[in-house]
């Protein structure tokens, strides 16, 4: 290792992903595997990602974590498993400009900086620790050089957190549960890229970006200790959807994908009913939503959106393309209007074109949309709703070279 003090980074950028058929209960918590395979989306890391910056120098004394600009611990058992895993992988690293040369053996001696950012809030149920970990380890693994593929080095984000193994690609992804007991097996493979169902358009409704009362991994305890009907889904039920969703994703059969979406979801959550002590991970804004979307299904004979919620009260909605979303925008803006102070800017982000299309312009438009014909007596409850995200199917992860976007600085390796 040559004697010099250097500081050599990596800057990385993940999607996270929504799960369209759920993972929810582990058969081994310390290597995280799940009871049944799931398959999520991924989303476009342009309007929900995670960037990680990680350094390697002689200069650090011990690995420091920094996440959305404050300094966390990184001793906890997660961090270890995907620090130690991708050491264990760690490859020779030459850079004759910097005058860097670091020997495979080198890495156990070395310590590294982290510094994480996400552009969403952080355990409100938008897969945020998902986005993180694989972040995390796919920017370790470019900076030790390791040789590994996206799929072997999703088994190693897992360990961080379950969901992160799926965000190691984009496009419709697979977890697979496996059946080693070393977990070798369970890992995510991507069913179809980005592009082949790129007429998909995903609107968010954050109901509420406070952290959840029930951690996922708590939640998920309770319910494999609990829950008879986690039992019979994960025996009886999932095996038969999983192998329905991929044939719906395959043949973009927008009918049975929202079908088979929305009864995962709502199974996902009878589950969290049926734990004891039982778990509410959806409000009345959840709830109304979903009647909202099920009265324009019913209405328009087939249906033009699924819905889909994670461990949070945030709605997940995806129209089947864009003439869809734009009426689905009209219908939620309707309904949810922003309070009296919010500036139509920060209340949809993301894809603003579509508000475009909706012809909305600002907040007079808004107020003069008309309710929607299916809802009778449609009431409107303005500030139940904190945002909007209009996004899309997205890309896997990806190496940001621009140094500008760099979280530490690159002579201190310390957060910029």
């Amino acid at each position: 290792m040559a004697e010099k003090t250097w500081v050599r980074m990596v800057t990385a950028q993940t999607p996270t992903n929504i799960a369209v058929i759920k993972y929810w209960g582990k058969r081994d918590e310390t290597l995280i595997l799940p009871v049944n395979d799931s398959i999520s989306i991924t989303l476009d890391p342009a309007h929900l990602c995670t960037i990680t910056t990680v350094a390697v120098s002689p200069s650090f004394d011990q690995d420091r974590m920094w996440l959305n600009g404050k300094e966390i611990s990184l001793s906890g058992g997660r961090y270890q498993n995907c620090l130690r895993e991708i050491r264990a992988r760690a490859c020779e690293v030459e850079d004759k400009e910097k005058g860097i040369k670091i020997a495979k053996n080198d890495w156990e001696k070395l310590h590294v900086h982290v510094a994480s950012y996400n552009n969403f809030p952080t355990a409100a149920g938008l897969a945020s620790s998902a986005a993180g970990f694989a972040c995390l380890v796919f920017a370790l693994a470019k900076l030790m050089k390791a040789r590994e593929d996206n799929s072997e080095l999703s088994a190693i984000a897992r360990q961080g957190s379950g969901s992160a193994c799926r965000s190691l690609f984009g496009g419709f992804v697979k977890w697979i549960m496996g059946k080693a007991e070393d977990g070798s097996d369970s890992l995510a493979v991507q069913l179809v890229d980005e592009k082949h169902w790129d007429e998909l358009v995903i609107i968010i409704a954050v109901v509420s970006s406070r952290q959840k009362e029930t951690s996922s991994t708590t939640g998920m305890r309770d319910s494999v200790e609990t829950s008879l009907l986690l039992q019979h889904r994960a025996k009886e039920v999932v095996p038969k959807r999983i192998k329905q969703m991929e044939e719906a994703i395959k043949n973009r059969d927008f009918g049975s994908f929202a079908q088979l979406t929305c009864a995962d979801s709502n199974q996902f959550h009878a589950v969290c009913l049926d734990t004891c002590p039982p778990i509410f991970y959806m409000n009345d804004t959840s709830h109304r939503i979903i009647s909202c979307v099920e009265k324009w299904n019913c209405s328009e004979g087939t249906p033009q959106v699924a819905y889909t919620f994670d461990a949070g009260p945030n709605a997940v909605l995806i129209a089947h393309n864009r003439k869809a979303a734009t009426q689905l925008l009209q219908k939620l803006l309707f309904c949810f209007p922003p309070s009296s102070d919010a500036d139509l800017n920060s209340y949809v982000i993301g894809d603003k074109s579509i508000l475009k299309d909706a012809g909305i312009e600002d907040i007079k438009d808004v107020e003069a949309l008309p309710p929607p014909p299916e809802i009778k007596g449609a009431q409107r409850c303005k500030g139940d709703v904190s945002y909007f995200i209009c996004t899309k199917p997205g890309r896997g992860p990806d190496l940001l070279f621009d140094e500008s976007l760099a979280l530490l600085h690159p002579e201190t390796g310390l957060p910029k």
